[in-house]
């Protein structure tokens, strides 16, 4: 049976303690540790690493959403709060689920299971990208194209896309982010994505599944070649 790294964030020592009570059911997961607050939330999941984690929104300092936007490494996240005004917003960032306190025993089972299947299908990592007021929280292996904008990325995924305050060299060397490709200066592309390679006389282009064309230099095309053996 796979064990799920889970840690738990709350200011309320009594809502700490019935997490891990509800949990001592569930064999599948690992409680790692506690957190009262964003800051050693911050500290417990850069060195833990946890998969899962019962977030509290509303917390004495930073938030649950600000904490969130700070980590490099976003586990998959279950929302435990009192306030059902931050419901949308939980949503709106993909969260796995919203769970009010006092939480009910059913709502929990279907949160837990939820979580099991999700996590145990290796769903993939993600980031946390607050961009003009909305939150998301997007799994790396959805964006299909990053280019250079300025001093930020601009990520695409699906029909949409979001900056993020970060330059194309520092993703480069995000472990997530094996599967990208640098075509030039200013252009990452995810590898699975590739639809067509087309060759002409200007050299050669990648077409993307979702329609983008991309241009490789004939240098980054010979680490190209190599990569996916053409």
């Amino acid at each position: 049976m796979r064990n799920i790294r889970t840690l738990i964030v709350d200011d309320e020592r009594g809502a700490r303690q019935e997490l891990m009570r509800m949990l001592k059911s569930y064999p599948e997961i690992t409680v790692l540790g506690e957190a009262t607050n964003a800051d050693e939330a911050e500290q417990l999941i850069g060195l833990l690493k946890p998969e899962l984690i019962f977030l509290d929104i509303q917390m004495p300092g930073r938030s649950g959403f600000d904490l969130l936007e700070n980590l490099v490494h976003v586990p998959q996240v279950i929302f435990v709060t009192a306030f059902d005004s931050y419901a949308v917003q939980a949503f709106e960032v993909s969260a796995m689920d919203y769970l009010m306190k006092p939480v009910r025993d059913e709502r929990f089972r279907s949160a837990m299971d939820k979580a099991i299947q999700k996590i145990g299908a290796n769903d993939g990592t993600a980031i946390f990208v607050k961009d003009r007021g909305k939150h998301h929280l997007i799994k790396w292996k959805d964006v299909h194209l990053i280019e250079s904008v300025e001093n930020y990325a601009r990520l695409f995924f699906g029909k949409e896309q979001v900056l993020l305050k970060t330059s194309l060299n520092k993703l480069e060397e995000n472990p997530d982010c094996q599967r990208f490709f640098r075509a030039s200066r200013s252009i990452l592309f995810n590898l699975d994505y590739i639809s067509s390679i087309k060759k002409d006389d200007e050299g050669m282009f990648v077409e993307l599944k979702m329609g983008n064309l991309i241009r490789i230099s004939e240098r980054r095309a010979v680490k190209l070649r190599s990569l996916i053996k053409i």
